[in-house]
């Protein structure tokens, strides 16, 4: 069954928070505002979650997803950064881009690409989408 929860645009409220961070962690999908769109999305080790949003979004699954990550540093372990490319990305994040990079073993193969084995990541600048990757503490597709 569907929940819905109302959070504060400037400053969500952080037990609504970690009752949200709770349901994404037993596989909740949600549609949550980022810095461009709302978005669907799910905790990205959350394989059934997953699966649910390439349902929702009626997504093949050699097509790949897009998540988010909390900072650049976390962009680090899901994906190959060469120097230019951080040099670029420090200057653009946080904000509206996505950047399209060779992915780690940490990223599932359900979410990148898997002809070329790249993926996807954005940096949010929105205080609620930020104030959720920090309480899930992973990524969100």
């Amino acid at each position: 069954m569907a929940e819905m929860y109302s959070l504060h645009p400037e400053n969500p409220q952080a037990r609504t928070v970690a009752q949200i961070q709770a349901a994404l962690l037993h596989g909740a999908v949600m549609l949550y505002p980022t810095d461009t769109v709302y978005a669907i999305g799910c905790d990205i080790n959350s394989k059934s979650a997953v699966q649910r949003v390439r349902q929702i979004k009626q997504s093949s699954n050699n097509k790949p997803l897009t998540f988010l990550c909390p900072s650049l540093s976390n962009i680090a372990q899901y994906a190959q950064v060469s120097d230019s490319a951080y040099r670029i990305m420090r200057s653009l994040i946080p904000g509206p881009y996505t950047f399209v990079l060779p992915a780690t073993k940490l990223v599932p193969r359900l979410v990148m690409d898997p002809k070329r084995k790249t993926t996807g990541i954005r940096v949010p600048d929105h205080v609620v989408s930020m104030s959720l990757l920090q309480a899930l503490g992973n990524p969100i597709i």
